[in-house]
């Protein structure tokens, strides 16, 4: 029996929110999961804020189930932030430093970048501000005048 290729099967995400807290708490040089965890929820919340439309379904859908709760239960904030105002801003939340909350940041989206896969980060980066593909591991690419 031959699949129709054009029709999307539905997504499981292929780890769970215990395996995404320890790779966080791995790449992240954590001390302890729940400090991962705060961060996966700091951040997480922080993306929800600035995502929308059919990128922010998707990535819910590759998320383990408790991350993309996190994510969608957030109301995409009025005006969006660019990557560096975002880290200040989820800094400001936490009293933590800029420099500190970017490490958690990139700690956290190179995980969700790797669940997002190539195609869906390409839209949710071309969706965003400024700024977000370095936060998410990859080069920012500008575009020439």
């Amino acid at each position: 029996m031959m699949s129709d290729l054009r029709v999307p099967l539905p997504h499981q995400p292929v780890m769970t929110f215990e395996q995404m807290l320890e790779k966080v708490r791995y790449d992240g040089a954590y001390p302890t999961r729940e400090r991962a965890e705060e961060v996966v929820r700091l951040v997480l919340s922080g993306l929800g804020r600035q995502l929308t439309g059919d990128e922010r379904v998707e990535l819910a859908a590759r998320l383990p189930f408790e991350a993309a709760s996190i994510l969608t239960a957030q109301v995409p904030g009025i005006q969006p932030l660019t990557g560096w105002a975002f880290v200040k801003e989820l800094a400001a939340r936490t009293g933590a430093t800029p420099a500190t909350t970017r490490w958690d940041t990139g700690a956290v989206l190179a995980v969700v970048a790797a669940l997002a896969g190539s195609d869906l980060l390409t839209r949710i980066l071309n969706r965003l501000p400024t700024g977000f593909a370095l936060l998410f591991g990859r080069a920012e690419l500008v575009q020439a005048a």
